[in-house]
Formats: C-alpha cells, sequence, structure tokens
C-alpha cells in the first residue's frame, strides 16, 4: 500500500470516490455532485494553507485512487488555529481492506508533526464503522446534535469526536 501526497492527476480518481460518497452514502452532507474544477479548487486551497491530501494508490481500482483524506481548519478563527478537522473516503471497490485506517494514521502523524493540539471529526450517527474506526485510533465522542443535516429525505445526527494529538500544557503563542 503506497499512501502519498495528492498531485492533479489524482483529481479524477478523488472526484469518482467524492460523488460515489454525494451519490449512496451520508458520509457526506452534500447532495450535489462535484466536478473537476471544484475538487481542483479544493485541492490548490489544501495545498495554499499548507495542509496535506493524501490518497492510497491501487492499480486495480480505475483512476488508480482507492481512497483519499485530508484536513483543514475546523473553525475559520484564530482561536482554533491548533484544532484540525479531517475526512477520509475510501472507494466502494476498496472498502474492508484497512484503507481508512492506513490514511487515518498517516493524518494524525501529519497534524502531529504540523504542531497541531486536536483532530476532530464530525461523522453521521449511522456510521457505525466510521464510529468504530475513531474509537480504535484514540477518538472520543464529545458531542451529538440530533437532526442537524438531512438527506435521503431523513433527518440525521452528526456525532463529533475528536483526538488530543499533543500534551502540552499551553499553547504556542501566534
Amino acid at each position: 500500500m503506497l499512501i502519498r501526497d495528492a498531485a492533479a492527476a489524482d483529481l479524477p480518481g478523488i472526484l469518482a470516490i467524492y460523488n460515489d460518497a454525494v451519490v449512496n452514502t451520508t458520509a457526506i452532507w452534500n447532495e450535489r455532485l462535484a466536478t473537476l474544477d471544484d475538487r481542483s479548487r479544493w485541492l490548490a486551497a489544501r495545498h495554499d494553507a499548507g495542509y496535506p491530501v493524501l490518497v492510497v494508490e491501487d492499480g486495480s481500482i480505475e483512476g488508480g485512487v482507492a481512497g483519499y483524506a485530508s484536513f483543514g481548519d475546523w473553525r475559520p478563527f484564530d482561536g482554533y488555529r491548533h484544532t484540525v478537522e479531517h475526512s477520509v473516503y475510501v472507494h466502494p471497490d476498496a472498502r474492508g481492506r484497512g484503507l481508512g485506517r492506513a490514511l487515518m494514521e498517516a493524518l494524525i502523524d501529519r497534524a502531529t508533526r504540523a504542531g497541531k493540539h486536536v483532530m476532530v471529526a464530525g461523522i453521521d450517527a449511522g456510521n457505525t464503522a466510521s464510529l468504530d474506526l475513531h474509537r480504535r485510533l484514540g477518538f472520543t465522542e464529545t458531542g451529538r446534535l440530533p437532526q442537524v443535516g438531512a438527506k435521503f429525505g431523513r433527518w440525521l445526527d452528526l456525532v463529533f469526536m475528536q483526538r488530543r494529538l499533543s500534551e502540552r500544557g499551553v499553547p504556542p503563542e501566534m
């Protein structure tokens, strides 16, 4: 399994995974399909902000991308600069092979090395596989927001989980 930084050539594979999640899952609470231009702007914005976008290569998957993951600002205010929110998505034909865990471990390492203090996850309460994966990786549930989202004609509950990445007693100065 090769996990590496995403490049522009990976965007068709990333787009296919993203749009599959839009159409078939509640992992993404969008109902509108993304375009290649959308994903290109997203990748550029992540790179401009200094945040990683990682992919797992797999030649058996069309487009060669079996999964991708990233993190970015949790909220756009200075006081939250030590906290990031992540996302991780795996191609439907590659699920159950440990790729999500491998991507998460790589993201946690990147965020820790970047000096981040907390990583946050927002997960659909019905996504038990993701909730279980996060628990196994040391995330704890910190809140539930009932019926804050909607998709497929039903209300969705959002579970917040977090993992502390550092034991600093005091945040570093700006």
